[in-house]
């Protein structure tokens, strides 16, 4: 993870969410693999990123809110992102 990069084919979206709810889910970009880094250290339980604003959403433990949906909190710091399956070189999306 080399290069840095802001937008092209090979870099995420500046905000993606694994919720098929959400209006920033994409089934075609989570099918090959975003891997996240925040505050240098590489999460895997984020539910939705932005790297513009600096932010990710992890669940916050096992709670659930009305409608059934995981509780999440927002965490800022900055954030950056990178599609797994271009392997150990793939550009990297930072603000």
């Amino acid at each position: 993870m080399s290069e840095e990069t802001t937008s092209g084919p090979d870099v995420p979206p500046d905000r993606l969410a694994i919720n098929p709810r959400s209006d920033h889910f994409d089934a075609d970009v989570l099918q090959r693999g975003v891997g996240i880094r925040f505050k240098g250290i590489v999460r895997t339980n984020v539910e939705e990123y932005c790297i513009s604003e600096g932010w990710v959403r992890v669940q916050a433990g096992k709670t659930m809110d009305r409608h059934g949906q995981p509780l999440t909190i927002r965490l800022n710091g900055p954030v950056e992102a990178w599609f797994e399956d271009l392997g150990e070189d793939a550009p990297v999306a930072r603000a």
